[in-house]
């Protein structure tokens, strides 16, 4: 059953968490930032076809390929957050999207706002990183 969001909808706290309006509402801001990375990476792929122009000097050579290598670095970086998005679509499909991983309580509408792919709550990211900053300070 195909659910169509109202043009103006916004999820809030008020409604029952994860109803279908708000499950659609974030199966399409994923899909559509998916879109919008995939379009980015397939840019970026014609512009270093087209940019293989030998540089006339050393410099400009550095420059090229220091450009060149950070592009490569921000899809790789691309890559990595769509294949995020894909687990947090599949999240959506099995019913456990915007559910913490860790506490299996709710993580909140406001911080899927923000961050759509997140798996933890605030409180328990919050835990997650200071074990991190405690095992990685000793």
């Amino acid at each position: 059953m195909a659910i169509t969001l109202p043009p103006d909808y916004k999820p809030n706290d008020k409604e029952e968490f994860m109803n279908p309006l708000q499950t659609e509402y974030f199966r399409k801001k994923l899909t559509d930032w998916r879109e919008q990375l995939l379009n980015e990476s397939n840019g970026t792929i014609n512009t270093l076809k087209i940019s293989t122009v030998a540089a006339a000097d050393a410099t400009d050579r550095a420059s090229v390929e220091s450009n060149r290598a950070l592009e490569l670095r921000t899809r790789d970086r691309s890559r990595k957050l769509i294949n995020k998005i894909n687990e947090a679509l599949s999240r959506i499909e099995d019913g456990s999207y915007g559910y913490c991983e860790m506490t299996s309580e709710p993580i909140g509408v406001r911080r899927l706002e923000a961050r759509p792919i997140a798996t933890l709550s605030i409180e328990a990211q919050e835990m997650h990183e200071r074990a991190e900053r405690q095992f990685r300070d000793d």
